[in-house]
């Protein structure tokens, strides 16, 4: 199972030209198996940014979120024990990337990002740099 990070996701559905050549591949493969999985925050992050007017390629969170699950992506829910998992992470404080993070961590996915501290970070969550 691959877990897209919120940029992913964005990349993805905007067709950015950010996303490496061996993630494409990866996520080609995941896509055919029914296995690309976003965390249900990064819908919130997403709503965030657009908020904030830090992502003006989309207008309206509730379109962008039809538009990627309608690609494929499977939206996993923050659960209890999700929620506990992140606030016990030794991992910076973004509320986002730590639910993220054991989102991740609690369904066994591999997290695909290009946030260079997620990339750096020590722990055996297995990690797939998005920009290669």
């Amino acid at each position: 199972m691959i877990l897209v990070d919120t940029h992913v996701a964005i990349w993805i559905t905007t067709q950015n030209s950010a996303l490496g050549k061996q993630s494409h591949r990866l996520l080609n493969q995941a896509f055919r198996d029914e296995r690309v999985c976003i965390s249900a925050i990064s819908f919130w992050e997403l709503g965030m940014l657009v908020a904030k007017r830090r992502l003006d390629a989309i207008t309206s969170p509730s379109e962008h979120r039809a538009k990627i699950l309608g690609s494929g992506f499977q939206e996993i829910a923050v659960t209890g024990d999700i929620a506990i998992l992140a606030a016990g992470l030794d991992l910076h404080a973004d509320p986002a990337d730590r639910f993220i993070v054991a989102t991740a961590i609690a369904h066994d996915a591999t997290l695909l990002t290009a946030d260079r501290a997620l990339l750096r970070w020590r722990h055996k969550l297995p990690r797939q740099n998005a920009a290669k």
